[in-house]
């Protein structure tokens, strides 16, 4: 099935030119079935880029999906032009009262700051405090992971001695659950962030499980038992040249950056890198969309009644049958 968005999102050619379906909104509405509603706070520079690399990743669902993307009031953007987000994006306050199967908040570059520093950060927190009650199922990502774990569970983040940047290798923890279902025990993540998260205070909090985690990276998926929240500490939606643009911006502005680990073959970023990590990825985000179409309610606004994020315990919402008529 395919993906429904904005009629003209830059998005659109490139997923055509790789053979994914996307239907604009004209189309979509001609269609007799609910598409789960997501809405994305992408808080990444290069917007559009962003974009991109998850719509990606969710067109691999057979399910139809709504994407809605939400933008921060209290932050200007500087590299993402300001007609792209009037016409795209919308900010949280017009999105409060509306209800959403799930959500994706994206990394930022600001680990090297305090998130009582970051401009934005009280919207953020409002943001994610929303989240609990009007969305069923919220995917955090790399300093969005951190943030999320900082607010809900009081998990801090820990700076490291150099970069963690490369392609690194992960285990399962359990290679029956529904999220990493069809993962082989070792799977590559992307990893680029200055911080990582106390493990010793993830460790002790019984809310969450590590389902992924690697000897270089520590934990690299975490979700809540109920998959009401889900962690991932890296980047599975990065694209085969995402983190060679990286490695080449840092070292024309002089900045301190090895070369990305398991990533240029041979070590030499003259070399085109290997996408290493394109099928986990895909695995992940389907298995992640089809539990939230199995388990969400029909009546979207009753995701407000649903149980508490972290509990594990479900009452009778009337789930699945998504697409009901």
């Amino acid at each position: 099935m395919p993906i429904n968005i904005a009629n003209g999102l830059p998005a659109k050619k490139i997923l055509e030119s790789e053979k994914i379906f996307a239907i604009e909104d004209a189309s979509a509405t001609r269609q007799h079935i609910r598409p789960l509603e997501v809405v994305i706070l992408n808080l990444m520079p290069k917007k559009i880029e962003t974009e991109t690399q998850i719509l990606r990743l969710i067109s691999k669902s057979p399910l139809q999906v709504k994407v809605d993307f939400m933008k921060i009031e209290s932050h200007i953007s500087k590299n993402t032009s300001q007609d792209h987000l009037v016409k795209f994006y919308t900010d949280f306050s017009e999105l409060k009262d509306y209800y959403y199967d799930a959500m994706i908040i994206t990394g930022a570059p600001l680990e090297n700051m305090e998130f009582e520093e970051v401009d934005y950060w009280d919207e953020l927190e409002e943001i994610m405090e929303w989240s609990k009650s009007h969305v069923f199922s919220t995917m955090h990502i790399c300093w969005g992971a951190q943030a999320g774990l900082y607010y809900h569970y009081g998990i801090h983040k820990q700076y490291l001695s150099e970069k963690k940047f490369g392609i690194f290798p992960c285990e399962l923890m359990d290679e029956y659950d529904f999220l990493t279902n069809g993962f082989d025990e070792v799977h590559n993540t992307p990893h680029s962030r200055h911080t990582t998260i106390d493990e010793e205070a993830l460790a002790k909090c019984p809310k969450l499980v590590v389902l992924s985690q690697g000897k270089d990276v520590g934990s690299n998926i975490i979700v809540t038992k109920d998959y009401r929240q889900i962690f991932l500490t890296g980047h599975f939606e990065y694209g085969v040249d995402t983190l060679s643009q990286e490695y080449w911006r840092d070292i024309k502005a002089n900045k301190p950056i090895h070369i990305p680990e398991n990533y240029f073959p041979e070590d030499d970023p003259t070399k085109t890198p290997v996408l290493t990590w394109r099928s986990h990825a895909n695995l992940l985000y389907r298995n992640w969309l089809n539990y939230v179409y199995q388990m969400v309610p029909y009546v979207i606004e009753e995701i407000e009644h649903c149980d508490p994020i972290g509990t594990g315990k479900k009452e009778d919402h009337g789930y699945s049958q998504a697409f009901k008529k």
